[in-house]
């Protein structure tokens, strides 16, 4: 992902490569910081409230001095101010700072990944991993923080087996969610997603396709269903705030249907978001 602008705490706008953290920060020693990434459409961010309130709810799960909504808004301002007219990905970042210095505030603005329409055009393939049911409260529930080692080894470990996504199983084989992405199937006029009793991310991108199914068309159920529900769905797809919607036409090697369901909805969040 190119970085074409960054702005930190008490700097404002720093060169990409320029050093914007202390070497004993919480974040960089523990992983102890909570991030939000959201999509900018020619250049306004998505739903940018509802990425800061969960923000704020990530830093205080995670025992973090609360988040200066402020300093964020004022950091994303100035690197929306070097988005031009096309997408792009803004990054927010609060880190846990040190004992000797407070938490620092981080944007960035980054070129939205040219993979991203291309595999949409031809969907997705999906691996089931095992993953951890966040069912108790030391284990982070709905929190996203920058300690995503596991994800992104999970990642890895997908293309390694020749597929673009992995999606978590808890050890009873129930479906939870994507790497960075929350999981959709569907059967009939029926949408199914698991629930955010899981311990999953409460998905801003996820709430946007809770509000527009019914205007599609669907209804949907929330709920804790086993892997073979989606693997006997007639379509099923991702969602995220960079991503958007995206088809799984490939699941553990086995064949999904293309359907008509992702491709209306993807539409609507476009609308959407044209809307603000």
């Amino acid at each position: 992902m190119s970085v074409r602008a960054v702005a930190a705490s008490g700097r404002g706008l720093v060169a990409p490569e320029e050093p914007v953290i202390r070497a004993d920060d919480e974040a960089l020693l523990r992983g102890r910081a909570a991030f939000e990434t959201l999509r900018v459409y020619s250049g306004t961010p998505f739903r940018l409230e509802a990425h800061l309130d969960r923000l704020d709810a990530s830093t205080h799960r995670i025992g973090l001095p609360a988040v200066d909504r402020a300093d964020i808004r004022d950091l994303a301002a100035l690197v929306l101010g070097e988005a031009g007219p096309g997408d792009a990905v803004l990054r927010l970042v609060w880190t846990g700072g040190s004992e000797a210095a407070p938490p620092t505030g981080l944007a960035l603005l980054s070129d939205i990944p040219a993979w991203i329409d291309e595999v949409r055009a031809r969907g997705a393939r999906a691996v089931s991993l095992l993953g951890v049911r966040a069912a108790v409260p030391w284990l982070l529930p709905g929190v996203k923080s920058t300690s995503y080692a596991v994800n992104m080894a999970a990642e890895a470990e997908a293309k390694r087996r020749g597929a673009d996504e992995a999606i978590f199983v808890d050890g009873e084989g129930i479906v939870l969610e994507g790497t960075v992405t929350n999981v959709w199937w569907r059967s009939g006029e029926l949408l199914y997603t698991p629930s955010l009793e899981l311990g999953i991310l409460a998905g801003v991108t996820r709430a946007a396709v809770l509000d527009l199914a019914a205007s599609c068309g669907y209804e949907v159920e929330e709920g804790s269903f086993p892997l073979q529900a989606m693997r006997e769905s007639e379509e099923a797809f991702t969602s995220s705030s960079v991503r958007e919607l995206m088809p799984v036409v490939d699941l553990d090697g086995a064949p999904l249907g293309r359907g008509p369901a992702v491709d209306r909805l993807q539409a609507a969040l476009r609308s959407l978001a044209a809307g603000g």
